[in-house]
């Protein structure tokens, strides 16, 4: 693993010690009882914490009476849920056909150089999350990206960059 790898690891794991479980106990309470609870309440704790970590799904497994392990089989067959905190801003970069062959590689390479991360890391500051996407679904405007729920099209490496710098400049 590699120093910055290992910094990452870290920061994440100081974020994970000082987190408050009791919304996930709030949000089982809901479900008590409930058949097919599991993926709603993944869902829900995911959508307060941005995130599963081991002390959540264990914690869900004992509110809702189901062990770890169906729970991370659940986990890892859907690829909506995460086990790792996940930046601020997610960028999601097309690599589909269009985008491909107009060069969202390319756009990529400008996020490793301005986060210094590559696809599915994180930077060590929690703001950023690089995902290559399959097909974002907007080919007419290749290459194409979305950070968070915005879409931007028609990029060059040079207005990529830009655009990036202009969420790593954000007030908090």
């Amino acid at each position: 693993m590699s120093e910055k790898a290992i910094e990452m690891q870290d920061n994440q794991e100081e974020v994970i010690q000082e987190i408050d479980l009791s919304a996930v106990d709030e949000i089982c309470a809901k479900y008590s009882g409930k058949k097919g609870a599991v993926i709603p309440v993944l869902q829900q704790v995911q959508e307060h914490y941005g995130y599963l970590s081991r002390e959540m799904i264990e914690r869900i497994g004992e509110n809702l009476n189901v062990s770890p392990h169906q729970l991370y089989g659940v986990l890892t067959f859907y690829a909506q849920f995460y086990t790792t905190p996940r930046g601020k801003y997610v960028i999601r970069v097309c690599r589909g056909t269009a985008c491909h062959v107009k060069g969202s590689g390319r756009i990529s390479e400008v996020v490793k150089e301005e986060f210094g991360i590559g696809n599915g890391e994180t930077s060590s500051d929690l703001k950023f999350t690089l995902e290559e996407v399959s097909c974002i679904g907007a080919c007419g405007m290749a290459p194409v990206i979305m950070i968070n729920d915005k879409t931007y099209g028609n990029l060059t490496p040079e207005n990529a960059r830009a655009i990036f710098r202009e969420y790593a400049n954000k007030e908090e």
